[in-house]
């Protein structure tokens, strides 16, 4: 049996949706009871585990024979990530597919990398078999950005810096592969896209797919970090992706596409003018101005 933790979420929830489409036995976690109601209304095993009350995760695990642990980046994540690693040893889980990233490394002024590299090395210490997915920055992260985009503007603070952009659902598409295989134990799979992309390339596909021209914005720092907070982030992840961005990809730290994805499922991943076309409506569509 496998256990899909973040079922709720765009990466577990496709993750269920390719086991059932291939009649794999799995039950997906959830951490509110009508989720749980909810997943059981569509014929979906399902069970209540909450990483913030980790004494929920015991009962989550019991049968099961493989974990995928995904949380998201939260000052939370490390504490949550290591009660449920610790919880599935004791379950008897056999092994473990995380979600890391490609950048995680203990040393990382990029908070969510630092606590990925820390768990990581807690995982491959915890005495079962694993399997560690790192996947670079999600394409689906540009949708943060729709509206200025259907106003004809990419924000960043990338420089001339470029990323191996990758798709979220070719990323659960490999999860979904590995779960149910066997010879994935102590891999580390990176995952990226096909191609490298800058942020003026970026806007010239969001531009060429939606038929209006966008403009790639290298804004100063203290600027970016306010539109993401406007955006609904917090001060931590805003601070955090400001790094990232400042830091990581305008200093050409990112990492080179490599073929991972088409060679452990078989189907090339998603390029990024795919992505956009896919995705064209949302960013077309302007929101609607708020009411004073």
């Amino acid at each position: 049996m496998i256990l899909v933790s973040g079922a709720t979420g765009g990466i577990g929830g496709e993750i269920c949706t390719l086991l059932g489409a291939a009649h794999v036995p799995f039950r997906a976690m959830a951490r509110r009871q009508a989720q749980v109601e909810a997943f059981r209304a569509r014929g979906i095993d399902a069970v209540r585990g909450d990483f913030d009350r980790p004494e929920t995760l015991d009962a989550a695990l019991r049968g099961a024979d493989v974990l995928f642990l995904i949380t998201p980046p939260t000052p939370a994540q490390f504490d949550q990530e290591i009660a449920a690693i610790d919880a599935a040893r004791r379950a008897g889980v056999g092994r473990i597919v995380k979600l890391s990233a490609s950048d995680a490394n203990i040393h990382s002024t990029v908070p969510w990398a630092r606590t990925h590299a820390r768990i990581d090395h807690h995982l491959r210490a915890a005495g079962l078999a694993w399997t560690i997915l790192k996947p670079t920055a999600f394409m689906q992260n540009f949708l943060w950005f729709k509206d200025p985009i259907a106003r004809g503007f990419l924000p960043q603070v990338a420089g001339k810096g470029s990323v191996s952009w990758v798709d979220t659902r070719d990323v659960a598409r490999v999860a979904a592969t590995v779960l149910r295989e066997s010879g994935h134990a102590s891999a580390t799979y990176f995952l990226t896209g096909p191609e490298t992309l800058d942020m003026a390339e970026a806007a010239a596909r969001l531009g060429a797919v939606t038929g209006r021209k966008v403009r790639y914005l290298d804004l100063p720092n203290p600027l970016f970090a306010a539109l993401l907070r406007v955006t609904g982030n917090s001060r931590w992840l805003t601070r955090g992706l400001v790094v990232q961005f400042a830091d990581v990809v305008a200093g050409h730290h990112d990492i080179d596409p490599t073929c991972e994805i088409e060679r452990l499922t078989g189907v090339p991943p998603h390029d990024f003018t795919r992505f956009v076309r896919d995705h064209r409506d949302a960013f077309t569509r302007r929101s609607a101005p708020q009411a004073a």
